[in-house]
């Protein structure tokens, strides 16, 4: 069933709606809740055992939609789950809707009556494009859990620690006029050169400040991505607009960076004949870090015999820092499969995932903690 985020926009709940109907025949407590703006996706939250103000609890989440498919480039239906060479194929099953019904199977051998801390499971929507789902929850708050299992695809290791990331367009405007007179005109393609050559020298200063060894590219990282300017080669440019990302390292706040660019800006065309804006393209991802001594960190350790390490892509995981939840990411998947043709969640993975599953709800919800 479809859940396409960005680009074909369809709705997740056929997908929630079934997710809600396997955990109340689990026995789940079950609400979902549809989107502020969006009314046809929904977020789910749903628990089991007793929530008091003094829970730690244990939440297992995850997000509900995939990433747009090239389907000439696909040998198996996307839609469609299917067994080969000992590979699950399906739109989704590395990134990351299989986390969902291996959580079911983790609770086949859990005597749920003798909870001593409350199970939660959440799945949201948009996590590929907006981030609406996890925003929505920070809004609406999450009490009485303390730690949390993010299912993306780690290859059955734990993940404590990932860069941000946040989108971000300048825009210049002049004047037009002829180009065989520059002083017909302002030329904005001009004022961006101005620009781009601050953002470097930014980037530089990012760079040798914040530093970060566990990280593959320890480093914040700035592309210059995508720039538009003029019309023609003999008209003075009266408009140019860059587009750039940066993905900072945690401990840097996505706020204070553009507020640093807002100030770097405002010096640069002082007392220049430009008008300038910034904008966000999106509204951003923090950076996410889990403290090393954190129980679940030291769990997830364990039972993945496997030190837990940093990753470049995004999850919803700062949001769940936000609330206060220590969160981790870990799931059976491979961020490899990952947003491509053909992806699969190798069988393999399956067995010791659930083992992991059920190693972790027994350590926070039914031993003390």
């Amino acid at each position: 069933m479809s859940s396409v985020s960005p680009e074909f926009d369809h709705s997740n709940r056929e997908v929630i709606d079934l997710l809600a109907t396997w955990l109340e025949d689990a026995g789940f407590n079950v609400t979902v809740s549809p989107l502020p703006n969006q009314p046809d996706k929904a977020n789910l939250l749903a628990y089991l055992g007793e929530c008091h103000p003094d829970s730690q609890g244990l939440m297992l989440a995850g997000h509900t939609d995939t990433v747009p498919f090239d389907a000439q480039y696909w040998q198996y239906d996307p839609f469609k789950l299917t067994e080969k060479d000992q590979r699950f194929y399906g739109l989704g099953t590395s990134d990351m809707k299989s986390f969902f019904p291996l959580i079911l199977e983790a609770l086949k051998e859990i005597d749920t009556t003798k909870l001593k801390q409350p199970l939660f499971v959440l799945a949201t929507a948009d996590e590929e494009s907006s981030m609406d789902g996890a925003l929505a929850l920070v809004q609406q708050g999450c009490p009485h859990v303390r730690y949390a299992v993010i299912g993306e695809p780690t290859n059955l290791k734990p993940v404590r620690a990932h860069k941000g990331v946040m989108m971000e367009a300048i825009r210049l405007t002049g004047h037009a006029g002829h180009s065989s007179n520059p002083a017909l005109g302002v030329n904005a393609l001009e004022a961006m050169h101005k620009a781009i050559t601050d953002l470097l020298t930014w980037r530089q200063e990012l760079q040798s400040r914040y530093h970060d060894d566990s990280f593959l590219v320890p480093i914040p990282t700035m592309n210059l991505g995508h720039i538009h300017g003029g019309d023609n080669p003999n008209r003075i440019c009266e408009s140019c607009e860059l587009h750039f990302d940066l993905r900072p390292l945690p401990g840097m706040e996505i706020n204070s960076l553009r507020e640093a660019l807002h100030q770097r800006l405002q010096n640069l065309f002082a007392k220049d004949p430009i008008n300038w804006e910034m904008f966000p393209l999106a509204s951003g991802t923090p950076p996410m870090s889990t403290p090393c001594d954190s129980p679940i960190v030291k769990a997830s350790e364990k039972c993945c015999a496997h030190r837990a390490q940093t990753a470049a892509f995004c999850t919803e995981g700062p949001y769940l820092s936000e609330l206060g939840i220590d969160t981790i990411i870990l799931g059976p998947g491979d961020i490899a499969q990952a947003h491509q043709p053909d992806e699969f969640l190798s069988l393999a993975s399956i067995n010791p995932m659930v083992t992991i599953l059920r190693d972790l709800i027994k350590r926070f919800c039914l031993d003390k903690i």
